[in-house]
């Protein structure tokens, strides 16, 4: 049985994932808020939300998870090509409503979108409060492309990206990945698998070794200058 989380107390523990549905995958908790007390502690557990527009808040922990360590990235012959063109230029943390707003934009082919404006509060107060971080990809001084996500201890859990030009938000991903390792990141969370992160070197691991990844990880700090400003 799932269980209701209260909405008045958003400190109170989440269930052990261990308890998460096997159908739909990973469904563990409903409800709750999106305060970051809440969130905070469900990435710590290894749980985040997404759910669609008018239903309740789904909290998830799939199984298994895929996560990409920065220095396993693949980078493929066409992206090297890409990157040595120099067409991009890179920032983190210099337009983050914007990237969450690219995020939120639906697909292509695609009529709504799961990055509901209480989402877009939630992150932009955790950005705020120095947990959530965004790269930006710029294309002559037009931002074409990016990503989210939120950053504790020497883990990044990554929520979304996206792209308006060809290959950003792989650049994105490239210039994320290669900033992490210089300020000693373990892993990043992607969540589930996607063909896209995959070609990147994305890989899935048992749910249960990613928990205990998670838990050393999250107690240990970054280089400090990780995310100063640019």
């Amino acid at each position: 049985m799932l269980k209701l989380l209260d909405p008045t107390h958003p400190h109170d523990d989440f269930p052990p994932v261990e308890q998460a549905l096997e159908d739909p995958d990973g469904l563990l908790a409903v409800g709750g808020d999106l305060s970051p007390p809440r969130l905070l502690r469900a990435y710590r557990h290894g749980v985040f939300p997404w759910y669609n527009p008018g239903e309740p808040i789904l909290w998830w922990s799939p199984d298994p998870r895929l996560i990409l360590f920065p220095g396993r990235l693949k980078i493929s012959r066409s992206l090297g090509k890409v990157l040595k063109k120099g067409e991009f230029t890179l920032t983190w943390n210099q337009a983050f409503p914007e990237v969450v707003e690219g995020c939120a934009a639906p697909r292509r082919g695609e009529k709504g979108t799961w990055i509901t404006p209480e989402m877009k509060t939630a992150y932009l107060q955790l950005h705020d409060l120095g947990f959530a971080h965004s790269v930006e990809c710029w294309r002559q001084g037009e931002l074409v492309g990016g990503l989210y996500g939120v950053a504790i201890g020497r883990v990044f859990f990554g929520e979304s990206m996206f792209h308006r030009y060809s290959n950003a938000s792989k650049v994105a991903i490239v210039g994320l990945c290669r900033w992490l390792q210089n300020w000693r990141y373990a892993l990043i969370d992607c969540q589930v698998r996607t063909e896209h992160l995959a070609s990147l070197g994305a890989e899935e691991i048992p749910r249960s070794r990613f928990v205990r990844m998670i838990r050393r990880w999250c107690d240990e700090p970054p280089s400090p200058a990780a995310w100063e400003s640019v």
